[in-house]
């Protein structure tokens, strides 16, 4: 009888093992790469553990924390069925502020740091894709500054993983020669964010960088997008439009952009390995 009872009770457990195979809701995460410690904040929807669930990586600025962006941003609130990453930076020297590298940030061009957070952004993907179920035509980047910077680092980088990407006040980094490969942007969708009166990241360098990135996009023509005044989408003849939010402010990442790039996120699917666009 304590045989039975033994062998009942673990197939029990078995079967809530098997029926909750991982946690959801919020979660802190923690990973190794190169044996150094890396943390996160990570939203998971209960749907994501039978269902194809969308990702989307959120990167803060230089000197933010991932509770801040989380907050900032808020893209688990707006839209709560997808998987959203908000990942802690380790400090790192920047390119505008912060020579000394006293504050948090990303890598700032491939092979910077050893790669570390290229290499966080593979191992966090890869738990994911182990842990949940992941819908590989729906994985997306964003980011604010430096975040942004990475994002477009991701983009040349690891572009074949993403449907989209928007980030916010922010260009693409140039490579160790000082130039801007634009050779390693595939044609992706993507949402730019930028401040007329920006400081930091001047306007100039942003605008130059949205005509190139309509170049890689095959983009031509221009109309208005979603409900706001200040969007613009220049259509792409192979789908994969380039859209700005040009705003009158500065650096700050306006309150308005976490609303369009949900949308904007909810717009795009990447196409299957080898079909056309």
């Amino acid at each position: 009888m304590k045989r039975f009872l033994l062998a009942l009770c673990l197939c029990f457990a078995a079967s809530e093992l098997l029926a909750n195979p991982s946690p959801t809701g919020e979660l802190l995460l923690r990973w190794k790469v190169d044996s150094k410690p890396r943390v996160g904040l990570v939203y998971v929807p209960v749907c994501a553990l039978d269902q194809p669930t969308p990702v989307i990586f959120a990167w803060h600025g230089h000197g933010g924390t991932m509770k801040h962006a989380a907050e900032t941003f808020g893209y688990h609130k707006l839209w709560p069925e997808a998987i959203c990453v908000y990942l802690q930076g380790l400090k790192t020297p920047g390119r505008l502020t912060d020579p000394e590298g006293k504050k948090t940030g990303w890598q700032g061009r491939a092979g910077e740091q050893e790669d570390r957070d290229l290499k966080l952004f593979d191992t966090v993907l890869a738990q994911l894709r182990r842990d949940y179920k992941i819908d590989d035509r729906r994985i997306y980047s964003t980011g604010h500054s430096n975040g942004g910077g990475f994002t477009y680092l991701l983009w040349a980088e690891r572009g074949d993983v993403f449907a989209a990407v928007a980030p916010s006040s922010a260009i693409l980094p140039p490579a160790a020669t000082g130039r801007i490969d634009f050779s390693r942007l595939k044609p992706k969708p993507v949402l730019h964010v930028a401040g007329q009166a920006d400081p930091l990241v001047k306007f100039a360098w942003q605008s130059l960088l949205i005509q190139r990135l309509r170049e890689v996009n095959q983009c031509g023509e221009a109309r208005p997008w979603g409900d706001s005044d200040l969007c613009t989408e220049y259509t792409s003849s192979i789908g994969s439009p380039t859209i700005t939010y040009i705003h009158p402010g500065g650096h700050k990442f306006p309150e308005a952009a976490p609303a369009l790039i949900v949308k904007f996120f909810k717009e795009q699917v990447r196409p299957e390995f080898g079909s056309v666009p």
